[in-house]
């Protein structure tokens, strides 16, 4: 198996896009699966080079990357030193980011005999199940798309009433980081930016308006995202694939730092549901 870890590339906004690519290389052209983290993730969180390697072994060309303004940087790309970074994140960003990622993929002839660039899924995972809903809809280079754990609505996720005005007023609001304790900062311009975007950026309309196979996939133990996004997101799409996975939490059942060589069973159940899924 080829691993390439830590591929720089160079995001639209003067920040790198660190990524990773898995496949078996063979000069036989293999599915392309592009895999998002969410909020507060990063590519090598738990269990994600397991799945990464889960997916090669089975044939396809895997890439994950970090979103150009996760935190990292590319010395540290697993904890978050650049929190300025973090502060001036939006859903804008990150779609631009995938964009990057898709282009960079489809057009790199050194794994033109590896990648089949004209079969692309995209998995997000929590608040990247939103964002690749969203590429998906607008890019005709993607031919699959999954959500995993993923929500359904950015609208109630990027500002209360309550605290609008405080934010606007302070120009910040921090959340803490359970796993690092860091103060992690929201600048107001993540507000601005969802209003001056926000038909683009409600999934509700990509989800409603997408023509490709969609896969949901969400654990009835997710404390995280409700199941009950699932269900929104599948009666947005009549045409859309649902799948419970019982006993799951937001996270397959993993953790950071995951220091098992082998997948929780939720989270191996969950691969081998989009296996299917990407090879029907």
């Amino acid at each position: 198996m080829t691993i390439k870890k830590n591929i720089v590339l160079e995001g639209q906004y003067n920040k790198p896009i660190l990524t990773d690519v898995f496949y078996n290389e063979n000069t036989k052209p293999k599915p392309i699966v592009v895999f998002c983290h969410g909020y507060k993730g990063f590519k090598d969180w738990g269990p994600w080079d397991l799945m990464a390697e889960a997916f090669a072994t089975q044939g396809y060309f895997f890439v994950k990357f970090n979103f150009s303004h996760n935190g990292g940087t590319v010395e540290q790309p697993i904890d978050f030193p650049d929190l300025e970074a973090f502060g001036n994140n939006n859903y804008t960003k990150e779609l631009d980011d995938l964009q990057t990622v898709v282009d960079w993929i489809s057009e790199n002839k050194s794994y033109s005999e590896d990648a089949d660039n004209g079969n692309i899924t995209l998995i997000g995972h929590s608040r990247g199940g939103g964002i690749v809903t969203i590429k998906a809809e607008e890019d005709e280079r993607i031919t699959k798309v999954i959500s995993l754990a993923g929500v359904c609505d950015y609208g109630k996720r990027t500002a209360t009433v309550g605290d609008l005005e405080q934010w606007q007023e302070d120009g910040v609001k921090y959340v803490v980081n359970g796993r690092t304790k860091q103060n992690m900062p929201h600048y107001y311009q993540f507000y601005e930016d969802f209003i001056q975007n926000e038909k683009r950026l409600t999934i509700k309309r990509a989800v409603s308006n997408l023509k490709i196979p969609y896969l949901i996939i969400h654990g009835d133990n997710d404390t995280s995202v409700s199941i009950d996004e699932a269900y929104n997101l599948h009666n947005w799409n009549s045409k859309s694939q649902l799948e419970i996975i019982e006993g799951a939490d937001h996270v397959f059942n993993t953790k950071h730092p995951w220091d098992i060589d082998k997948m929780s069973q939720e989270l191996n159940s969950a691969i081998n549901l989009i296996i299917k899924f990407v090879n029907k």
